[in-house]
């Protein structure tokens, strides 16, 4: 990992491959504004601010994390699951439809 948090490389299942990411920066500076957004709703919380407010604030939140989600599974799918599916790799495959499965739900 670079000091930016980039990650360059990561190492996949038992045999070992090694896959490359692109997305990484952006997925943890959107992470960085969640942590923060989440907080700030925390502070609105113990105020006392409107359920209401509080309501629309962690919806925002909500939609935030399944965009996250959609980057990491498409930089996912980018990477590692074309070199799973280069080398045969079904165990990758496999995690990915369980990954898939809880995504979903």
């Amino acid at each position: 990992m670079l000091a930016d948090g980039t990650v360059l490389h990561h190492t996949h299942g038992a045999h070992g491959h090694q896959h490359s990411h692109t997305q990484t920066k952006a997925v943890l500076n959107r992470m960085a504004r969640l942590i923060g957004h989440l907080e700030s709703i925390k502070h609105m919380i113990e105020d006392g601010r409107d359920c209401s407010e509080v309501l629309v604030q962690l919806s925002a939140v909500d939609s935030a994390i399944k965009g996250v989600s959609r980057i990491i599974l498409k930089d996912h799918l980018e990477h590692c699951i074309v070199d799973a599916v280069r080398d045969n790799d079904q165990e990758a495959l496999d995690q990915l439809n369980r990954a898939i499965d809880r995504f979903i739900k």
